[in-house]
């Protein structure tokens, strides 16, 4: 019954409206379509906050309505305002004669109107909406259904209507009633329910979409989250399993070894937090099964010198390790920081080099034939313990003499394919160690990176200075852009240097302006470098480096860069993470309203890497008061890179929240809120453990499995396999 076309339920031409615009195909697709929110009788959607040019539903009373004749009086136009109390709207309908919304929409009449907000004459309104009559008075009939009733808001497009959805929901729950919920697949194993207090699964669909009582939405919701939940975390948990029970080269420390002698050399000591990670990675490494770890930490937290130490100890005991990075100016820095941090200790073999040393190669797809040969005969051949590369590392010609760690450097830059066909090239599953810098809270890493361990640096090293961030409101306060050019010549002239970030590189085709386009380009780099050469910055070496330039070109003025030769650098994001210099101490950033939240936090962490203060100026024509403008106040008021990325996800749909895990544009989550459902989430997942321990192949349990085949399609099960 549930996995039945909607065709044979609703009709033709409901099911294709349905499928085309909301993505709902079978009988079950339309029972998991959950109410948004609900409407009591009486209660009034707040018509003061309705946005403008969305598809909206309100309930509200007919407050007047007038006719007005066009077209020489063949043609009517009938105007009602509608209130809620909170304010007022128009509602337009044209039409000939005495027409229906004429006789239906009296003074005094309270009615559902869906239809997209626009304006007239700077006031909105709705132009034909679609509307149901709400019960008149005491004495009808329909009083008693609807006195105590919530009415189901639902996720609606301008083609169906919440109503309409409402009704079909309803003739799929009478056939449901009618076979006792035949087909009905309930994953929640008898003994949870009973020890949760969680209701049977139809009690719970009946009373999510005909509730009697917010208790009976809250009793109803709490069962839903707990089934998706719970399927998920079983799904990670045998993912955990599976991977524990594969066969790994345990990579013990070894003592005296290259890890020894270089931390003998570091000029600094570790954070408490950066030897509490270490410890944890070093014990992964020392298992038979491969590690999984995901280390996330703060902008200019030290990530890099753990994931170090940790290829360091693999290469000790004897295995080569792999450094993915996701573009090559971060590779080329990468190459360039490690090489300099370990000096003759990534000499090994050559004159002059350690005898502990080994050798540190970069291979990307832009080098040269001869160097390129080179870098892959010594990979090939074991000579090379660590080899940093860009995504030409997975290419088929690479070959490991002996894999044992692969480090991918923010993962979410990173396909699953990738990250799989490097560890494939290991002649066991090599270990796995995944940086990021955009932290992710607890419940969310437990969602999405559910089979990866996580640790998590939170400290800044010593040495490290404050940012201070202000926004720049370039349109409001023009005189605002003008003080940050001459903040950024004070820093240059104090010795220091700057960068410039914009969204656009220019140039690119059809980009020029016609003078009529409404909204401008974003700010390019090639735009901006010509107008600070010429304008505010004149004098200074400003030069531009962005993704089409040739890599020797990049690597040239990267390299300017780092030497103190270049005092200003435009560019676009290929300088957002692994770019270190701590002579930098300003960067402005144009158009920041074009960027996330994560991703201006994580701009902003290229300054304030020396003992210089940092500076970071986020230039913005958003408007005050506006979600965009207020996205940049968070960033420039705090900088905490978790509460940031609570404030990210908040923003975005739950789906996004999921990113990659979860296939197709429809998210399997529809009731549970990864970011606050955190103990329902961690609760599924203790119970997840403890089913899969005792029947890790859910032989005992059909229900759960089949519901767990429906949640991983093909797609799905592929990225889990992945890891």
């Amino acid at each position: 019954m549930l996995g039945e076309s909607l065709k044979g339920v609703v009709g033709g031409t409901t099911a294709k409206v349905m499928a085309e615009h909301l993505g709902l195909h079978t009988v079950g697709d339309l029972l998991h379509h959950y109410p948004r929110r609900y409407a009591e009788r009486g209660e009034l959607t707040r018509l003061a906050e309705l946005p403008l040019d969305e598809h909206v539903t309100v309930v509200a009373e007919v407050a007047d309505a007038r006719v007005h004749s066009y077209n020489r009086g063949k043609g009517q136009r009938l105007e009602i305002t509608i209130t809620d109390g909170s304010g007022r709207l128009q509602l337009v309908f044209f039409g000939r004669g005495i027409f229906k919304p004429q006789k239906d929409l009296l003074p005094g009449r309270r009615a559902m109107f869906a239809g997209k907000v626009g304006t007239f004459n700077r006031k909105r309104q709705l132009t034909h909406p679609d509307y149901q009559l709400l019960p008149q008075d005491a004495d009808s009939a329909q009083v008693e259904a609807f006195a105590n009733q919530l009415l189901p808001i639902y996720p609606a497009c301008a083609q169906m209507q919440s109503w309409k959805i409402a009704k079909a929901v309803d003739m799929v729950l009478e056939s449901l009633e009618v076979t006792d919920w035949q087909g009905l697949v309930d994953p929640l194993p008898t003994e949870l329910r009973d020890h949760r207090g969680l209701l049977p699964l139809p009690r719970a669909l009946t009373k999510v979409h005909h509730p009697r009582s917010w208790a009976e939405v809250a009793e109803a919701r709490s069962r839903l989250k707990w089934d998706e939940a719970f399927v998920l975390q079983v799904a990670l948990a045998r993912r955990r399993r599976a991977e524990s029970q594969r066969p790994a080269t345990p990579r013990p420390a070894v003592p005296d070894g290259l890890l020894d002698a270089f931390d003998e050399r570091l000029p600094f000591t570790l954070t408490e937090g950066q030897r509490k990670v270490g410890t944890e990675i070093f014990a992964d490494l020392a298992q038979d099964h491969p590690m999984h770890r995901l280390l996330q930490g703060e902008v200019g937290s030290g990530k890099t010198l753990v994931a170090l130490r940790a290829m360091l100890n693999v290469v000790d005991s004897g295995g080569q390790t792999a450094l993915l990075a996701p573009t090559e100016v971060l590779a080329q820095q990468h190459h360039r920081s490690i090489t300099e941090m370990m000096g003759d200790l990534a000499q090994g073999g050559m004159l002059g080099g350690h005898e502990r040393g080994t050798e540190v190669v970069l291979v990307t797809g832009s080098m040269g034939a001869a160097a390129r040969r080179q870098a892959l005969l010594d990979v090939s051949t074991g000579e090379a313990g660590l080899v940093v590369g860009t995504h030409a590392l997975i290419e088929e010609r690479v070959r490991f003499e002996d894999l044992g760690l692969v480090v991918v450097d923010e993962q979410h830059r990173f396909g699953v394919e990738q990250r799989d066909a490097l560890r494939s090239k290991g002649r066991r599953p090599p270990h796995l160690l995944v940086m990021t810098a955009t932290p992710i809270p607890r419940t969310v890493a437990m969602t999405v990176f559910g089979d990866l361990e996580v640790s998590t640096l939170d400290q800044l090293p010593a040495g490290r200075s404050p940012i201070s961030t202000h926004v720049v409101p370039a349109r409001d306060k023009p005189h605002f852009l003008t003080r940050a050019w001459e903040r950024v010549r004070e820093e240059v002239e104090a010795g220091h240097q700057a960068y410039v970030v914009c969204p656009r590189i220019g140039d690119e085709e059809g980009s020029g302006s016609d003078g009529e386009q409404e909204e401008r380009l974003p700010l390019a780099v090639l735009d901006i470098v010509e107008e600070l050469r010429a304008g505010p910055l004149r004098g200074l070496r400003v030069e531009a480096l962005h993704g089409r330039m040739a890599p020797d070109d990049k690597e040239e003025v990267m390299g300017a860069f780092a030497a103190g030769e270049v005092q200003v650098l435009v560019a676009t994001t290929v300088i957002e993470v692994g770019v270190n210099v701590p002579n930098a101490t300003v960067m402005v950033i144009m158009d920041a309203e074009r960027f996330g939240v994560s991703q201006l936090h994580q701009l902003r962490g290229r300054v304030g890497r020396g003992s210089a203060p940092g500076l970071c100026l986020l230039v913005s024509e958003a408007a005050e008061g506006g979600p965009a403008r207020g996205r940049l106040d968070a960033v420039a008021a705090t900088l905490d890179g978790f509460r940031l990325a609570q404030v990210d996800l908040e923003q975005r749909r739950e789906g996004d929240v999921l990113g990659q895990a979860q296939s197709g544009s429809r998210s399997s989550l529809r009731v549970l809120a990864v970011l606050d459902d955190a103990e329902v989430i961690a609760e599924a997942r203790q119970e997840a453990v403890r089913v899969v321990e005792q029947d890790p192949e859910l032989t005992g349990h059909p229900e759960l499995r089949t519901a767990l085949d429906a949640l991983l399609d093909e797609e799905r099960e592929e990225f889990l396999e992945k890891g």
